[in-house]
């Protein structure tokens, strides 16, 4: 694991974007395809505000989350709604949307179709992850139903997970899936963040999901 601490949450959002733009370009000029694959949530907001005026070949890149809520894009929870109000924008809504949600009751109506249309995109290209407090990343939440499967090396590509203190379903990307990205990218701030990845370092994965990935990630940290 490589840390990288910011003087303030402005800075860290602009430089993390270059970064990211940087290795994108790079992906670009090796493949004809290339995969960028990010977080919901608020926190991602200003690094997808640069990212989408980023002069890229977007068109050639294929933009999925890490994990969503099984809610329609409607919904104010929705990842997909949010990604699209601030990623997939100006020069970024060329992009490639590959949405992790479908019109069904439940997300295991859908998996099959999710998963067929996120397999020709991995591995993954360019990676960005968050974390919470309780050392969850994507959806893979300690205590959730089907933890252990998600965390296995045999684990499928995308699993529904149902976890206390969440209030729907969600679909993840499972630990091998997002161990295999070609660069791993996770994006925390606050001293409880901060606190909590230096406590994962001595649990166990169920313990602390997040560790499933920290040691080929740079993690990228401000106040």
């Amino acid at each position: 694991m490589e840390f990288v601490e910011y003087p303030d949450r402005e800075l860290m959002m602009f430089q993390l974007a270059d970064h990211l733009a940087s290795e994108l370009a790079m992906a670009l000029r090796q493949h004809e395809r290339v995969s960028f694959c990010v977080p919901g949530g608020t926190t991602p907001g200003p690094v997808f505000d640069v990212l989408s005026g980023v002069k890229l070949d977007w068109d050639r890149v294929s933009v999925f989350l890490n994990d969503e809520r099984w809610v329609p894009e409607s919904h104010p929870r929705s990842n997909g709604r949010l990604l699209k109000e601030r990623l997939l924008t100006g020069r970024a809504a060329a992009a490639h949307y590959v949405p992790l949600y479908a019109d069904a009751p439940e997300p295991e109506a859908a998996l099959d179709a999710l998963t067929a249309a996120i397999e020709p995109c991995l591995p993954i290209s360019v990676l960005l992850l968050g974390m919470g407090a309780d050392m969850h990343t994507a959806s893979i939440f300690p205590g959730a139903d089907r933890l252990e499967e998600a965390l296995s090396p045999e684990a499928p590509i995308l699993m529904p997970m149902r976890a206390p203190g969440a209030p729907e379903p969600r679909v993840t990307l499972t630990a091998p899936v997002l161990a295999g990205a070609m660069s791993c990218h996770i994006l925390i701030t606050g001293a409880e963040k901060r606190a909590a990845l230096e406590r994962a370092q001595s649990l166990t994965d169920q313990e602390a999901p997040v560790r499933a990935v920290l040691a080929d990630a740079t993690v990228h940290w401000a106040e």
